[in-house]
C-alpha cells in the first residue's frame, strides 16, 4: 500500500513539452531536404566524370559550395532527429538511452563538421 497522492507518483514522468517542438523541427528539416538534395544532386550529377580540378573548380564557386554546407546542415540535423527517435522509443534504460543520445549527437555533429571543413577548404583554397 502505498500513502503517495497520485501527484507524487507520477512526478518527474510523462512530457517534457518538447514533442511537438521535436515532430515540428523534424518535418520542417524533411521539407527544406528536398529543394536542397535536388540542387546538390543536379550539382554533384553535374561534376561526375571530371577530373579531380573540375570538381574543386565547382565546388570553389560560391553557389554550389552555399547548397552543399546547407544540405550537409539540414541533412544531419534531421538524421540526428531521427535516430533520436529510435533511441527513446527502443531503449528502455535510461543510463543507457543517456549514452546513446550523446553519442547520437557527437557522432551527427562531427560528421557534419567534417563535411563543412572539406567544403571549407576546397572553397578557400582555389
Amino acid at each position: 500500500m502505498s500513502y503517495q497522492t497520485d501527484r507524487s507518483r507520477v512526478s518527474g514522468l510523462g512530457s517534457a513539452k518538447k514533442g511537438t517542438e521535436h515532430w515540428v523541427s523534424q518535418r520542417v528539416s524533411a521539407i527544406a531536404l528536398i529543394p536542397l538534395a535536388v540542387l546538390f544532386l543536379y550539382t554533384f550529377i553535374g561534376t561526375l566524370g571530371d577530373g579531380h580540378a573540375a570538381v574543386v573548380a565547382k565546388y570553389a564557386e560560391p553557389i554550389p559550395a552555399i547548397i552543399a554546407v546547407m544540405f550537409i546542415l539540414v541533412l544531419f540535423r534531421h538524421l540526428r532527429l531521427g535516430v533520436q527517435v529510435v533511441i527513446e522509443d527502443y531503449i528502455s534504460d535510461h543510463t543507457t538511452q543517456l549514452r546513446m543520445l550523446i553519442l547520437n549527437m557527437l557522432v551527427w555533429r562531427g560528421v557534419a563538421i567534417v563535411g563543412l571543413f572539406a567544403i571549407a577548404k576546397i572553397a578557400f583554397s582555389a
